[in-house]
């Protein structure tokens, strides 16, 4: 979608006012073409910016013409050109970008086998390049982490239709396809090393320069213009750091809350103390990415604990902090060349803080702080080159005057002063023709459509010298008059205040360009202030809450004692959120089998795990009295119910598909939490599946498990399974009224206390005295029946229990009476389950595989 700027106008033409208007919900109007009327519609100029951002979030572009030459000198039509494609992932604007997040744009490029991906938020300038050889799922779990606007696909990658329509489902954002010509490729590769100083030490092989060239061009393309900001290439391995996919950052809410997609509720809003908007971006970022370096994350820790020592420097850190502007896309802004003065004062005041962080910093006696206090470059140069040209109040606009300093520019501060001597002059004009004329109403005025003027009221016009007044314009009341002396020193007014305001823009673009010179440093103070800043956060959260330092290591085992829900903890009263202990190692406690009611915290107490293990790999203390956490590479979770209705997926299949993504991509070194697999299907298909799952995550897999189940019946596993211990979720029964102590304790539950959770939630009395009735008549009917087996299989030297897999392998006939064996059914059966490869089929193939199993049992 094309528009063009017209005086006060932003007018798109043709097709693009047609779906404009639809969209804009603006009026479409028509002009005359000739042959034809030619659709228009239009929208004020100094509101345009927010009908683009409106074209913008429905998925559109929009491309911004402007005129190239002065309509004042210009022969004809005006020349217009495209200046700009404004689109998703290439927004500056800080008025349609949220201060606290990045927007990024994402390449991909090469093939499904070896993919590389390249990442840039142009408002920051910052860019990331990495390549990926772990198949599809890894690249999209990648891709996810940026959570981008607007994703480029090299040509042949957009032509593979099963890859682009996952990539529309699972990251929901523009989708453009692009490819270079030969003789563009040439020139974008002639272009990049003076873009980029450092490309050939980063883009060590062809995919990674491939990707960087194809982003770099797109650039190019739609913005039109230098990008001196956009220099900080950096390449990184994805394998360095934990890896979240998408349900595993929505499980969690790291960033925003399951009920309602909001920021409060979430990790990220808890942790956010941050001072500055870059601060928070980059928290944002560290929950995306986790850490596995450990020295990394020792030296996060150390600098949380520097803070903690002393309360005094942590407030004045903060308080210096809360002074800095965001430096980081200030300093995009200016060499973009959309910045303004007052930004550039915001500048200057940001780097007056500065001396005083560093000198604070150096003081601390903290090695940490002490390096990060080291680092800080002061920028005095550029804080003076503001300082002396820019005024402390400047307006928003500028291109009318009032940005630059008296006495910055020689020339300047004579245009000036011919305009001061003109209105002291213009004010004696007017008392010397009140004496001459008598008229004691006569003034002086000015308007910008008819200059300087001399107003009479028409009850004096006969008192006013005909021999040297000129009329200009008559009122309704009044006369307007103009005098040769008048209108010679007008002139001489207009002409010094026309060139002062033209010469202020250029003195203002003159510093602006010189200041965008520096623009790698401000972005490299930007990233240590950033870092200091989340640090602090992490210090006041600790502070607050009374965290604790846990010890990270890369060993085996995660021992968490007295764990609270960060988030959980923080909303509720004091004192009330009860804290439990987590122990896990691959030795004899691989997997949690937790079972208990539903409301009795078991969900939370899942999630409390994963979050504190997240939280010690990004750096930050974690709410428990001891923590000890081994490195953890992955976290996956399969927690809540939840259909995909445009996918077309029902409930049972999204949580199939997301616990097949953890066991086929989970590592010793991996953490999973599963919650009630199996219940999306019927008993006995639920219970199976639950229980294959378990084994296959002990016997193949050995990563760490917390798995919460209402199957009862599979405790019995940990007879069977050398790690796994069962724990439950404490409860007790009061006045036939259930009390949730929210305490996991060792041992497996017996009852799941559905209808008394049920009562709480509100149901109908009739319908939960009903429930209780049947309830007790179904107990008492499947004692009954349990009583008969066990008379008519008393003489069998073994009964199989429905999920005794050993025994049906052995295929001894006198262990499985349930199945109908005197047509040879039982025997078929059994076969079939020895021979069904379980974790290479789909859910789908599985849920068919027990439907025909059963068919072949009833018959």
């Amino acid at each position: 979608m094309a528009a063009r700027r017209s005086g006060a106008r932003f007018l798109p033409y043709f097709e693009d006012a047609e779906k404009a208007a639809e969209e804009l919900e603006i009026t479409l109007t028509s002009r005359d073409g000739g042959n034809e009327r030619i659709p228009m519609c239009g929208v004020p100029y100094h509101s345009a910016h927010t009908y683009v951002e409106r074209l913008i979030d429905k998925g559109y572009k929009v491309a911004i013409c402007e005129q190239i030459e002065n309509p004042a000198t210009a022969k004809g039509v005006v020349k217009r050109e495209v200046v700009r494609v404004i689109t998703p992932g290439t927004i500056i604007e800080e008025n349609m970008l949220d201060e606290r997040e990045n927007n990024f744009l994402l390449t991909l490029s090469g093939s499904e086998g070896e993919m590389a991906l390249a990442a840039v938020d142009l408002s920051t300038g910052e860019w990331h390049v990495t390549e990926m050889t772990d198949g599809l799922e890894f690249v999209l779990d990648e891709a996810s982490s940026y959570r981008p606007r607007e994703i480029v696909l090299e040509e042949k990658l957009a032509q593979n239709t099963a890859l682009r329509e996952k990539l529309e489902t699972r990251l929901k954002c523009l989708i453009t396809s692009f490819t270079l010509t030969p003789q563009e490729e040439a020139e974008v590769m002639k272009e990049m090393p003076r873009q980029f100083p450092d490309a050939a030490d980063v883009c060590k092989t062809p995919g990674l320069e491939r990707v960087v060239r194809l982003l770099f061009a797109y650039l190019q393309q739609t913005q039109k213009r230098t990008l001196g900001h956009v220099q900080r290439l950096r390449r990184y391995d994805a394998k360095q750091y934990m890896m979240l996919d998408e349900s595993a950052r929505r499980n969690l809410e790291l960033t925003v809350t399951l009920a309602d997609g909001k920021k409060k509720g979430s990790l990220l809003w808890l942790l956010d103390q941050t001072a500055t908007a870059m601060g928070s971006r980059l928290l944002r970022r560290w929950l995306d990415k986790p850490l596995l370096s450990l020295s990394e994350i020792k030296r996060r820790q150390n600098t949380v604990e520097s803070f903690l020592s002393d309360f005094i420097l942590l407030d004045e850190v903060r308080d210096l902090l809360k002074q800095v502007y965001d430096l980081e896309r200030l300093a995009a802004r200016i060499a973009y060349g959309s910045t303004n003065a007052r930004e550039l004062v915001n500048v200057k005041r940001s780097l007056s803080v500065i001396p005083q962080l560093r000198e604070r910093l150096i003081n601390s006696g903290s090695r940490e702080l002490v390096e990060m206090g080291e680092g800080l470059d002061e920028c005095v140069d550029v804080r003076e080159w503001i300082a002396s040209a820019i005024v402390d109040e400047p307006p928003v606009s500028v291109k009318e005057g009032g940005m630059i300093r008296e006495g910055f520019h020689e020339k300047l501060d004579e245009l000036r002063a011919i305009q001061k001597d003109g209105k002291s002059w213009i004010a004696g004009l007017e008392q010397r023709e009140k004496e001459k004329t008598g008229i004691k109403s006569l003034k002086i005025g000015y308007n910008r459509v008819f200059g300087y003027y001399i107003e009479v009221t028409k009850s004096n016009l006969h008192l006013v010298p005909e021999d040297r007044y000129q009329r200009k314009q008559t009122l309704a009341n009044a006369e307007r008059f103009i005098t040769p002396e008048l209108k010679e020193r007008e002139q001489m007014i207009l002409n010094a205040s026309e060139k002062s305001v033209e010469m202020e823009y250029e003195i203002f673009a003159e510093v602006r360009a010189k200041v965008a010179e520096q623009a790698a440093r401000l972005q490299r103070l930007a990233e240590s202030v950033a870092e200091l800043d989340v640090l602090q956060a992490f210090a006041l959260v600790a502070k607050k809450y009374q965290y604790t330092r846990p010890r990270v290591h890369a060993e085996d085992g995660l021992k968490i004692r007295a764990g609270r829900h960060p988030v959980v903890e923080a909303v509720t009263p004091g004192g009330e959120f009860v804290a439990n202990d987590a122990d896990l190692d691959a030795r004899d406690r691989q997997i949690l089998l937790i079972t208990g009611p539903n409301m009795a915290g078991k969900s939370t107490y899942m999630r409390q795990v994963a979050l504190i293990t997240i939280m010690a790999q990004i750096g930050s203390f974690v709410p428990a009295d001891e923590a000890e956490i081994a490195i953890v590479d992955r976290i996956f979770t399969r927690i809540g119910a939840a259909d995909d209705l445009i996918g077309g997926r029902s409930t049972f299949m999204v949580e199939m598909a997301e616990t097949c993504h953890a066991l086929k991509e989970a590592t010793p070194r991996s953490l999973i939490l599963l919650d009630e697999v199996g219940r999306g299907t019927s008993t006995y298909d639920g219970m199976a599946l639950a229980h294959a799952i378990v084994e296959y995550i002990h016997d193949q897999i050995g990563a760490k498990t917390l798995f919460s189940t209402h199957y009862h019946e599979l405790t019995g596993l940990e007879e069977t399974l050398q790690r796994l211990v069962n724990v439950h979720a404490q409860c007790i029964e009061k006045n036939g009224k259930v009390v949730f102590l929210h305490r996991i304790i060792p041992g497996g539950a017996d009852r799941s206390y559905g209808i008394h959770v049920a009562e709480l939630a509100g149901l109908p009395a009739t319908v939960i005295k009903r429930a209780k009735q049947l309830l007790h008549e179904l107990e008492g009917r499947m004692e009954s029946e349990a009583t008969a087996k066990e008379t008519t299989a008393e003489d069998l030297s073994g009964q199989l229990s429905l999920f005794d897999y050993q025994g049906v392998q052995k295929s001894d006939p006198v262990q499985a009476p349930a199945v109908k064996e005197a047509d040879g059914i039982g025997a078929e059966i059994v076969q079939a389950v020895k021979e069904w490869d379980l974790m290479n089929k789909t859910p789908f193939e599985c849920m068919q595989f027990l439907h025909e199993l059963k068919q072949k049992l009833n018959r």
